[in-house]
């Protein structure tokens, strides 16, 4: 197996299993801020055992080499989790995922701020249709909460993105790592700013397996997914999470996206696999 297929593989199934966070946190009635506490050491739980069970000399590096670019990431990631589950509390799965979709985007944006890298025609293109499908998704008549979450989305796909930009300059950082440190980050930040952290033992569950498993797993294989390849393939396989999560909570909770969501999104999903084909087939 070729390292672009490799990387396609694992990328892929990593995207697969992260769509199903998004079911899970509904199935929640607790607030996002006492989730993503729990979430977060959960989290920190599963992927610190693997660091200093199995990668002890990456605990080592980690402080000579890639610390603060770590803590940095880490810290971005964290809070746009708190986002995401925000967006996920206050606004369908749908609207969510579609305007998560279009970090690529603001990835060659922060790309061409940070490191002055030129930015393609292509990119240009795309941006436009992409925020027509963003309006169209804002334009809808919605509740006020359910505006709050399409902010939220928004601000943690702005998040997202910056970390992404700086993870693929910095491939050395350990993807484990960054996992475990994103979690202790996001209960300390969640921490103080809840009035209370009481939790049913059922809700409980719920938390732990996403943390545990889902949130870990999924976010370690992408981010080793990375390694193998380029931007344009990871943003359009991040098209399985758009497609598959509003399908997962269709399916058991029955909650049906808008037709203003069904309309952006589709202009924001077609731009997205036309100009990463199109991205793909220029290099």
């Amino acid at each position: 197996m070729t390292n672009n297929a490799k990387g396609l593989l694992i990328t892929s199934i990593g995207v697969l299993i992260m769509s199903l966070e998004s079911l899970f946190i509904k199935f929640t009635t607790i607030s996002p801020i006492v989730f993503s506490f729990y979430l977060g050491i959960f989290m920190f739980c599963s992927t610190a055992f693997t660091l200093f069970a199995k990668q002890r000399d990456v605990v080592r590096n980690i402080f000579h080499n890639s610390f603060v670019i770590l803590f940095i990431c880490a810290t971005l990631m964290g809070i746009s989790n708190i986002f995401f589950i925000s967006a996920i509390k206050s606004t369908t799965v749908a609207n969510v995922v579609i305007i998560f979709s279009t970090a690529a985007l603001f990835s060659a944006f922060f790309t061409y701020l940070f490191y002055k890298e030129k930015i393609g025609k292509n990119i240009y293109v795309a941006s436009f249709f992409m925020f027509i499908g963003l309006f169209i998704i804002f334009n809808d008549k919605l509740e006020v909460g359910n505006i709050k979450g399409n902010l939220f989305a928004l601000v943690c796909t702005i998040l997202f993105a910056i970390s992404f930009v700086l993870l693929a300059r910095h491939k050395e950082v350990s993807r484990v790592a960054l996992t475990a440190v994103s979690g202790i980050i996001l209960s300390t930040i969640t921490f103080f700013l809840s009035d209370s952290i009481s939790i049913d033992l059922r809700t409980l569950g719920i938390v732990m397996a996403m943390g545990l498993l889902i949130t870990p797993i999924s976010r370690v294989m992408i981010g080793n997914g990375t390694k193998y390849i380029n931007a344009s393939e990871v943003s359009l396989l991040m098209i399985i999470e758009t497609i598959m999560a509003p399908v997962w909570v269709w399916l058991f909770l029955n909650e049906v996206p808008s037709s203003y969501t069904f309309i952006g999104g589709s202009v924001i999903l077609l731009t997205l696999i036309v100009n990463s084909l199109y991205t793909m087939r220029a290099r």
